[in-house]
């Protein structure tokens, strides 16, 4: 059996990871812990211990490794998810979960035990590779690990009987990621899109409306911020080339890097951050910036002036996914539930809660009814132009990674 090799761990990989995990605001923190195990960095000793003690890559090939499933005897699900990414109510009960109980008769055992996508995998990643029940029947992960864990063979191919109105509702920008085409393996919970947000107060009613801008633009010296996330970033600044992220070269991510460069020496950028350039934003002390579309909805809830703009040139979409793990022990209940949130009721219900961008089709009636903000929010329901200009960075070998976070690493001075 074919062993599986450990992903390169760089220097500068490590330094990616820390620099995004400064100052993280308690209130926020999940997105930049998120964002800041995107660069595929492991935690020391991971993956290199288990090649070293031998360990096969179990289910190494197509559709993963399936126990017998209980689903029928077993009327529940276990569920691990990422904090603050499910709906609750006054009274702390989970609303869309005791309606899909309800409902199906299936108790779902929710667990907000992913605080890190690597922290998460060390977890795991022992089971897996032996070929042995995890204990989750559903987990969510970011898609650069969902596109690991599908190469390593470690997740179950879904079956499309059971998912109806997945395989019906899902938004058309999501449909085929470079590491799961068609999405035989994975459905996203949710889409997190990196647009530029400005504080009109402090441009002084100036709009901004491209990564050339914040470049170039002398008003806004000093006070331009980009994000300490490389495919964040340098997406943006790929498109702003005309590069496509999803397509672009070596050479096309050093002209890219030469580009930021030039703005770093010359002291427009005032610096690179993670979560906290939030607070930053909100004050004016930052003017303009690269940022998180769900920041952008929460800050402007409390100050009018943050303003968002989708640039002509387009912007970046990453996703957290749905994946069942090999030996679950529910897969066609996990199955169920995977479903039931592409349902327009569900999925309106959660979208008004967490106000990341939904990923299923039809849910503007729904959502309008619960919150009709939101429901005319682009940053929650791209409509058919944003959606167009959507652009997901491609997948990286090993070697890519090193190498991209090594000259990102250099350039913010990490």
């Amino acid at each position: 059996m074919e062993q599986y090799e450990p992903d390169t761990v760089s220097p500068a990989q490590l330094a990616a990871m820390r620099r995004s995990l400064r100052g993280v605001p308690a209130a926020i923190g999940r997105r930049s812990v998120l964002r800041a195990s995107a660069g595929g960095v492991l935690a020391a000793g991971g993956l290199g211990a288990l090649s070293a003690c031998g360990i096969p890559a179990a289910g190494k090939g197509e559709g993963g490794i399936a126990a017998d499933d209980r689903s029928d005897k077993e009327k529940r699900v276990n569920f691990s998810n990422w904090t603050e990414y499910m709906d609750v109510d006054e009274d702390e009960r989970r609303p869309t979960l005791d309606a899909f109980t309800e409902r199906t008769g299936i108790k779902v055992k929710y667990t907000e035990d992913i605080n890190d996508n690597n922290e998460f995998f060390g977890k795991v990643k022992p089971q897996l590779a032996a070929g042995q029940d995890t204990g989750r029947d559903l987990i969510c992960v970011t898609d650069w690990l969902a596109a690991r864990l599908i190469r390593f063979g470690w997740v179950q191919k879904l079956d499309p009987a059971q998912l109806p109105h997945a395989y019906a509702n899902l938004s058309a920008q999501f449909r085929s990621p470079d590491w799961d085409p068609g999405r035989a393996y994975s459905y996203p919970w949710t889409g997190i899109s990196t647009v530029i947000a400005y504080n009109k107060k402090a441009t002084d009613g100036e709009k901004i409306t491209s990564v050339s801008q914040l470049l170039d633009e002398p008003k806004l010296k000093g006070r331009v911020g980009f994000l300490s996330e490389m495919r964040d970033t340098m997406g943006m600044v790929l498109l702003d080339l005309g590069k496509d992220p999803a397509k672009f070269t070596d050479d096309d991510f050093d002209a890219a890097v030469a580009r930021l460069q030039k703005a770093v020496d010359k002291r427009q950028i005032r610096r690179f951050t993670g979560n906290d350039y939030t607070a930053d934003l909100d004050k004016g002390d930052l003017a303009a910036c690269v940022a998180w579309a769900g920041d952008v909805v929460q800050l402007k809830l409390a100050n009018p002036d943050i303003e968002f703009v989708i640039p002509d040139s387009g912007y970046l979409t990453s996703t957290d996914n749905l994946l069942i793990p090999n030996k679950a022990r529910h897969k066609r209940n996990a199955e169920r539930l995977i479903d039931y949130y592409y349902e327009p009721g569900p999925a309106a219900r959660l979208a008004a809660y967490i106000n990341y961008v939904c990923p299923v089709d039809g849910v503007r009636d729904a959502l309008a009814k619960i919150d009709p903000k939101a429901a005319a929010n682009p940053l929650i329901l791209p409509d058919k132009e944003m959606a167009a200009k959507s652009h997901a960075f491609r997948s990286l070998t090993p070697k890519e990674e090193t190498a991209y976070e090594g000259k990102f690493a250099k350039l913010t001075g990490s």
